[in-house]
């Protein structure tokens, strides 16, 4: 089964006076809806645009793993256990909150930033924190987050290409850029399709450009 929700759809949230604007695709914070709060193990997929110098002061996280894709710009990270990085467009950053961590996420460049944050639930609760960035991680690497029993897979497509979908009990396809057509839906950008025991599936990349795709692989719903 393949669930398609639509740029559009998505919950809008942040504090624009304070240059913050975010898109939540699932039910987050005054955004409830008890038909949309999760989907496998992805509790949260949210799009923020942080103007030059805005950000998240220092807040919690717990039992929940955190992955972060930037789209444009530079994020500025630091935690309470001593981490600092600039985290830029390519790379993947893995906060594991396990039993708990603060942080900090800001727009210290001058120009505007937008970045996909991914929340997952870990598969059981507590641990140490952790945390990980992976530089100019390659197409079709994928990057694992065992303790969500979830695989992410970074795919950039040329114009016409396709690319398998994971036959895995749940998949999550987030547009991140272009358009694809996946199942004789077409996605655009920001747009998203869910995913449920699904076989043989393909993402084609549309004839007008290149298209870029997070794509979930999970095994726990």
């Amino acid at each position: 089964m393949i669930d398609v929700r639509r740029s559009g759809e998505r919950y809008p949230g942040g504090e624009p006076a304070a240059g913050i604007e975010t898109f939540h695709a699932i039910s987050f914070g005054p955004h409830y809806d008890p038909d949309n709060l999760r989907f496998g193990a992805v509790l949260a997929c949210n799009e923020e645009r942080l103007a030059p110098g805005a950000g998240f002061d220092e807040h919690p996280h717990s039992h929940t793993e955190i992955v972060t894709w930037v789209v444009e710009g530079e994020l500025t990270h630091r935690d309470s256990a001593g981490h600092e990085s600039v985290v830029r467009p390519g790379d993947v950053q893995h906060l594991s909150a396990a039993g708990g961590v603060r942080h900090v996420e800001r727009n210290d460049g001058g120009d505007p930033l937008v970045f996909l944050q991914m929340w997952l639930s870990p598969l059981k609760p507590g641990g140490e924190p952790s945390y990980e960035v992976v530089h100019g991680i390659a197409d079709s690497t994928p990057y694992a987050v065992p303790a969500a029993g979830a695989l992410l897979h970074v795919r950039r497509l040329t114009a016409g290409e396709r690319t398998a979908i994971p036959d895995a009990p749940f998949a999550y396809v987030h547009v991140v850029r272009g358009e694809v057509c996946l199942g004789g839906e077409e996605l655009r950008q920001g747009d998203a399709a869910r995913i449920t025991a699904a076989k043989g599936l393909e993402a084609v990349a549309g004839s007008e450009g290149a298209a870029e795709l997070l794509v979930w692989e999970m095994t726990e719903g």
